[in-house]
């Protein structure tokens, strides 16, 4: 690779790299600002109507339905239309979906804004792991994928501290008009600057096409074994991939059902064990900044000693942390108690994404990851109704929190089962030989 290429592919990787990362973003704001407000819903009848701690879990949830719904949906359409058409939709689709959100005047209509917003989120998520999977060096594929999928606890981090400062001034509803700002901030920049994947057209036998963005942009075109056919699902249903499926399906469900429940639930979990709405959203802040924090060292390590590794040991960190929340620490170790199981469970998904996204092969690499994108946040939707149910029932934080431990043992046995990838990526000059068209 000349210097001029070099330079070209830095600068396409760090452009992709970044419009990911800010998607990702406004996914984890979505995510944690329903958490933030849930609160005042549930105690000022007056913004929606009565709202019962059961039918707050099933809201939070609504979000996630919608999430499997866009995974899906972009996992289906990923592999055969490509990765930046998929994005651009689905940026536009959820900033208007966040915007109707802002403007409901009841519960139902709250529900059905959150499960319509939900479907532009799962179609980022699902999208983005396979887009930075393809454009990744060799050796940094973990990293990056840390630093994009850290998006998502990041979108935490902000919507915590705009809660924090702006809910006095803009209300709840200003709070999801934020959410709406990707329309007008990110999807300009990503028509102008997101490629697509020369390695996607070459896999769909665009050979030129291929060839030519590969020129411009400076990423080299990659080898794969031959195609045999099957392309997006159905190639999931294969014998070489079907059982690793299912089992990362079951990882990112664990994953998705800690970092739902707990987003979900924590501010309220805490301000009933005596802690005042202030230091509740603290430590929602504090969760997600331990996850993004801990992803990126866990990432760091995963690129040296492989991502399973890593995700069962997190998984681990994750058990015995949540154990020992219910128990009488002092604040300050309860705050780090709190930090260290953002890195053990929303730091855990990130690093689930990157060991996903670079699974796959090019042909099902779209699919693969948004199956377990939608699959997992099937446990997404299980976290909030499990903290629902319990917080309604008086039976408060300690028993959520024992549960979701035993959860995340049982996720680290099912990580340690997933067997090593059949298939290795290889780049080639561009003159090299040319991959067999999909």
């Amino acid at each position: 690779m000349t210097d001029t290429d070099a330079t070209k592919r830095r600068r396409t990787v760090s452009w992709v790299v970044a419009l990911s990362t800010i998607a990702l973003v406004f996914d984890g704001y979505d995510l944690v600002v329903y958490g933030t407000v849930l609160p005042t819903l549930l105690d000022d009848p007056t913004q929606l109507g009565p709202i019962t701690p059961g039918q707050a879990g099933a809201l939070g949830s609504y979000a996630l339905i919608g999430v499997l719904v866009g995974a899906l949906a972009a996992g289906s359409l990923g592999d055969w239309i490509g990765r930046r058409r998929i994005m651009l939709i689905n940026l536009a689709w959820f900033s208007i979906g966040m915007g109707a959100t802002a403007l409901t005047q009841n519960v139902t209509a709250f529900g059905i804004g959150r499960f319509v917003t939900g479907i532009g989120v799962g179609a980022l998520v699902a999208t983005v792991g396979a887009l930075v999977a393809e454009f990744a060096p060799p050796g940094q594929r973990n990293r990056l994928n840390a630093v994009v999928y850290s998006g998502v606890p990041a979108g935490g981090v902000l919507a915590s501290v705009l809660a924090l400062v702006l809910t006095d001034a803009v209300g709840w509803r200003g709070l999801f008009w934020v959410g709406a700002l990707p329309i007008v901030l990110v999807l300009p920049l990503a028509i102008a600057k997101l490629p697509e994947s020369a390695k996607w057209l070459a896999a769909r036998g665009r050979l030129e096409q291929a060839r030519a963005l590969s020129e411009r942009t400076g990423v080299p075109l990659v080898v794969e074994p031959a195609v045999t056919g099957r392309v997006g699902f159905p190639a999931l249903a294969t014998r070489a991939l079907a059982w690793p499926t299912a089992l990362l399906g079951l990882m990112s469900f664990a994953g998705l059902l800690l970092t739902y429940g707990l987003n979900t639930w924590l501010p309220k979990i805490m301000e009933d064990n005596g802690y005042g709405e202030s230091y509740s959203l603290a430590f929602l802040l504090v969760l997600n900044l331990g996850a993004i924090i801990g992803g990126m060292l866990a990432s760091l390590w995963a690129d040296r000693a492989g991502a399973k590794r890593v995700v069962v040991t997190t998984f681990v960190l994750a058990a015995v942390t949540l154990a020992l929340l219910p128990l009488d620490l002092p604040l300050g170790a309860l705050l780090l108690a709190v930090a260290v199981a953002g890195v053990g469970t929303i730091g855990t998904q990130v690093l689930v994404y990157g060991l996903v996204s670079n699974y796959y092969p090019t042909r099902a690499r779209a699919a693969g990851v948004a199956w377990c994108a939608g699959f997992g946040r099937l446990g997404g939707i299980v976290g909030p109704v499990i903290g629902g149910f319990l917080v309604g029932a008086g039976l408060g934080g300690t028993t959520a929190f024992y549960i979701f431990a035993g959860i995340a043992l049982v996720a680290a046995l099912v990580t340690g089962l997933v067997p090593r990838p059949e298939h290795a990526d290889a780049e080639v000059p561009l003159t090299g030989a040319a991959p067999q068209p999909a």
